[in-house]
């Protein structure tokens, strides 16, 4: 079972390169963020004759996550993270599909900082955390699948040096990711690469970071340690990021026995 993560950022403008390639790798649950589309702006008929049944929560020119799944239809267990009821932002979803929780999450940015955006991103990060506790709790095989929006360590980056004031790197962000980790949950990719750099999942597109390979790790596939157990292998399909009218991230996975 391969259970992916993909930031599409614009699920619209980026169709042509998503079927693509779903086609290519045919993941059997994929998890999206950053649709940037309504709900009714969901291209749900081209997802559905890709072979994907789907749920999603749209949200208007901004945020918007998604859980795509050709492993039976995702079961909906939450819209939203819990917390905070007057929270408007669609940046969480959770279904089971095929025995396995699956929650998507398109964590904050948290940029500028400091400011308003910055406390919002710890303050979702907290009731994240919070929601996760209690997931754990379950004893269930789960899956926090996203972009966090955080580099864990500095050898998480190509080199920190112009990065030093952005909210992905603060102490307050890597903090909360630890903080989050210690309750239990496995690292996929830590786990595949412990030592050796890991792969990029995430290049801007400007001052050339594709070309320079000057790439961020911060999408993410946390797992519950009854799914740790059942963990193959992990991997970023880093050419999608390399083709026309690419999003600026890559499709990262995890392979489940």
């Amino acid at each position: 079972m391969r259970i992916a993560t993909f930031n599409i950022n614009g699920v619209n403008t980026r169709l042509t390169n998503l079927l693509d390639w779903l086609e290519e790798t045919h993941p059997e649950v994929v998890c999206l963020q950053e649709l940037k589309a309504s709900d009714s702006r969901f291209p749900a008929e081209a997802i559905r004759a890709a072979g994907y049944d789907a749920v999603w929560k749209g949200e208007h020119r901004w945020n918007g996550v998604a859980i795509l799944s050709r492993a039976g239809e995702p079961v909906v267990t939450r819209r939203a993270l819990p917390g905070n009821r007057a929270d408007s932002q669609s940046r969480y979803i959770e279904a089971a599909v095929n025995g396995v929780l699956i929650g998507c999450l398109y964590l904050p940015n948290g940029n500028p900082r400091p400011g308003p955006k910055f406390d919002y991103k710890l303050a979702w990060f907290e009731r994240l955390i919070a929601h996760a506790g209690e997931l754990l709790k379950t004893g269930a095989p789960i899956v926090l699948a996203g972009d966090y929006n955080v580099v864990p360590t500095e050898a998480d980056i190509y080199n920190s040096r112009s990065w030093k004031t952005d909210a992905l790197l603060q102490p307050e962000s890597r903090a909360a990711f630890a903080r989050l980790l210690g309750q239990g949950w496995v690292d996929s990719v830590r786990e595949r690469y412990p030592e050796d750099p890991p792969p990029w999942t995430f290049w801007q597109y400007f001052r050339q970071a594709w070309e320079r390979d000057a790439g961020l790790r911060i999408d993410h596939l946390l797992l519950s340690p009854p799914l740790a157990a059942r963990l193959i292998d992990v991997g970023v399909d880093r050419d999608v990021r390399g083709r026309e009218r690419a999003s600026d991230h890559a499709p990262t996975w995890i392979e489940l026995a």
